[in-house]
């Protein structure tokens, strides 16, 4: 076995002692002291002395006994306000996810009143290049009527043309039968020369 460190002999100290402070050796000594004073058989100042000693070692002992107490309630204390601490975090984490599914919700919503925004926006734009109904009634009302005349004059221009091609007719009926008329005149007239 190697040679045993300051460091190790220090931690088995600390690991027998509790926390370091003596308290174990303490009573150990105050029993020796109390065992070597009721056997003592030495003059009584040195036993006063030595009961004087025991009562300032008993001291030390109720003192660090009201320490480690005190302090033992102050744990508890502390562990109870770390569990209400514990508690208000978990709550406040159940909290936080709860407005988080709130929020994406919410999103999910906004996400779709813009799209329809978009969307709305989008046809708004396509029906303002178009006009409105009253302007297109108006300018379906002047259609009509423009129609309404060209037809009364297309009908004039087919009466005229009618009219026009009934007085061609005639006049070349007319032609002809002036040319008919003059050649046989003329048949007559040179009938007559000869």
């Amino acid at each position: 076995m190697g040679a045993v460190t300051d460091d190790e002999v220090i931690r088995k100290r600390l690991l027998i002692d509790g926390d370091g402070a003596g308290d174990d050796r303490r009573i150990n000594v105050l029993l020796k002291s109390f065992t070597k004073w009721c056997n003592s058989t030495g003059s009584p100042e040195e036993g006063f002395t030595q009961y004087q000693r025991m009562l300032g070692t008993l001291a030390q002992c109720e003192f660090s006994m009201g320490k480690t107490l005190l302090v033992y309630d102050m744990n508890l204390r502390e562990m109870e306000n770390y569990e209400k601490i514990y508690t208000d975090i978990e709550q406040n984490i159940t909290s936080a996810h709860d407005k988080i599914s709130e929020c994406k919700k919410e999103i999910q919503r906004a996400k779709r009143i813009r799209k329809n925004r978009q969307e709305y926006d989008a046809l708004a734009k396509v029906i303002q290049q178009h006009p409105d109904r009253h302007e297109t009634l108006k300018q379906l009302e002047a259609l009509d009527k423009e129609l309404q005349q060209l037809s009364h004059i297309k009908e004039n221009v087919e009466d005229k043309l009618e009219l026009r091609k009934k007085q061609f007719h005639v006049l070349l009926s007319t032609i002809q039968e002036l040319q008919q008329t003059l050649e046989s005149k003329s048949g007559d007239c040179g009938d007559q020369v000869m």
